[in-house]
């Protein structure tokens, strides 16, 4: 399905939205695949129906990264706080009357997570979360698909969506040449893992190449 076809999309969001009792709709693929403009613009459309909550509020703290060796790896499965992202879900398909439930952000001009920056209020329907390795099925990551009412996997041209990524890596500060290795190494490695996720979605969404979503 392309996502030129957005209305389709957030038809299907909203039924979601609309079957009763708290649901979750989670969106992967690999980095530079689209994945928070599309779940911006589906929460944009459904208005009061929806919030996004996205998994890199649980990226590692940068001084966490350091202490383990881990920094040069930031982005693989590792260097996310997975167990406390299942744990959020756990307690988002469950919104006890009258409670709010603060979730993490990431902010990129910090390369940094900010806690309790998002909140969730109990009387929101679909809660829309996104990121690379909602369809792992490795370690803490395990249960991630389990907690999904429905999982999209959102896939772009190869070439355009190594472009996007190196520049928006350039756009928040890296260098071209460096956001150029960076790319080609840790993200690609990471890109392969969340591909092997693809079959578990229950819709594959295809950009056209060139389009956005």
């Amino acid at each position: 399905m392309d996502t030129s076809d957005l209305t389709g999309l957030t038809a299907r969001a909203r039924r979601l939205a609309l079957a009763g009792d708290r649901r979750i709709l989670g969106i992967a693929g690999p980095p530079g695949a689209g994945k928070s403009t599309l779940a911006e613009q589906l929460v944009g459309a459904l208005g009061p129906l929806a919030v996004l909550v996205p998994m890199d509020g649980f990226h590692l703290a940068q001084a966490e990264l350091e202490r383990l060796g881990r920094a040069e790896r930031k982005g693989a499965p590792d260097t996310f706080d997975a167990a406390g992202y299942a744990a959020l879900l756990r307690r988002l398909r469950a919104p006890e009357p009258g409670t709010v439930v603060y979730a993490p952000s990431f902010d990129r001009s910090l390369e940094e997570p900010v806690a309790g920056a998002l909140p969730v209020p109990p009387d929101v329907p679909l809660v829309v979360t996104e990121g690379n390795y909602l369809l792992y099925g490795e370690g803490a990551w395990a249960p991630v698909r389990g907690l999904l009412d429905e999982a999209w996997f959102l896939e772009l041209d190869e070439g355009v969506r190594v472009r996007r990524l190196v520049d928006r890596h350039v756009r928040f500060g890296k260098e071209r040449a460096y956001a150029e290795r960076w790319v080609a190494g840790s993200d690609e490695a990471n890109a392969r893992l969340v591909a092997a996720g693809r079959g578990r979605a229950d819709l594959v969404v295809r950009l056209a190449r060139g389009s956005r979503p």
